[in-house]
Order: structure tokens, then C-alpha cells, then sequence
């Protein structure tokens, strides 16, 4: 699925022209990828929100990226997916403290670990295909306060 240039609107296919801002789209009904300010195309900035939080941060604050739907819920979605998986850690080792539960738990830390690093991947792979994959929960969640 192709999104607008102008204001980040998903495109279907075989549409000729943005459903919400009306600009033609380039030959094979989708609008190309164009850079914004930055040099950035769209899908590269929205591969970028999942490295850390720092980018993503910076991506909703940046005039030009705040404004796109795209970059905004991935930015989200990369915030929401971090405290997450730092949330469940947390949670992990503290119940790790107790006698006899930490051999329970290391085992549960590495699957959370391989687990997250693999959904980390495909979302960050997703982005660069510029295609908008939501997670169960907190797809839902970045969609919501992206505007999407």
C-alpha cells in the first residue's frame, strides 16, 4: 500500500488520487516516495523510530516528521514496544528475587529477550516496506495517538 506525499494518507491500489488530501498520484496509482526536509523518505525515517527511543522521540517533535501519520505511529508504536519490554524485565527480575525463583525467571529473560529482539526485526523490516504492522496491543494504542 502507498501513502501520499503531501499528507501521509494511505493510498489504496488503483486509486488515481489521494482520498483525503485529493493530489494526483504518480503513474500506477501510488504517489511516489518523496524526501522530506530532512532527506528522509518516509519509510526510512519510520525504519529509524525503532533503534531506540531517541529517535523516535525526535521524529514526533521535528516539524516536518510530526505532521506525516506514518512516522508518527511508528514512532509511537517503537515507544509503546520499548516500556513494554522494559516493564516485563522489570517485572521478571523482581519476581526473580525471590528464593528458588530466579531459576525460573533466567529462563524467561532470555525468551522475552530473543522474543522482543525478533519482533524487533520485523517491525523495523515492516517500517522499511512502508508498510503500517501492528502489534496486538500497542498497534492499537500507537494508531490511536498517531491519528491513523
Amino acid at each position: 500500500m502507498a501513502f501520499c506525499t503531501t499528507c501521509g494518507a494511505q493510498i489504496p491500489e488503483g486509486v488515481t488520487a489521494c482520498p483525503t488530501c485529493s493530489r494526483a498520484a504518480a503513474s500506477g496509482g501510488a504517489v511516489a516516495v518523496q524526501p522530506t526536509a530532512g532527506g528522509l523518505t518516509d519509510n526510512v525515517a519510520g525504519m529509524l523510530a525503532y533503534f531506540t527511543i531517541i529517535p523516535a522521540i525526535v521524529f514526533l517533535v521535528l516539524e516536518p516528521f510530526n505532521k506525516k501519520p506514518f512516522i508518527r505511529f511508528h514512532s509511537f508504536q517503537s515507544i509503546f514496544f520499548c516500556v513494554a519490554i522494559i516493564a516485563i524485565q522489570i517485572a521478571l527480575t523482581i519476581v526473580g528475587m525471590m528464593p528458588f525463583l530466579f531459576f525460573l525467571t533466567f529462563p524467561l529473560h532470555m525468551i522475552v529477550w530473543l522474543g522482543s529482539l525478533a519482533i524487533w526485526v520485523i517491525l523495523f523490516l515492516k517500517a522499511y516496506q512502508g508498510q503500517m504492522f501492528k502489534l496486538p496491543v500497542i498497534g492499537d494504542m500507537a494508531a490511536k495517538q498517531a491519528g491513523v
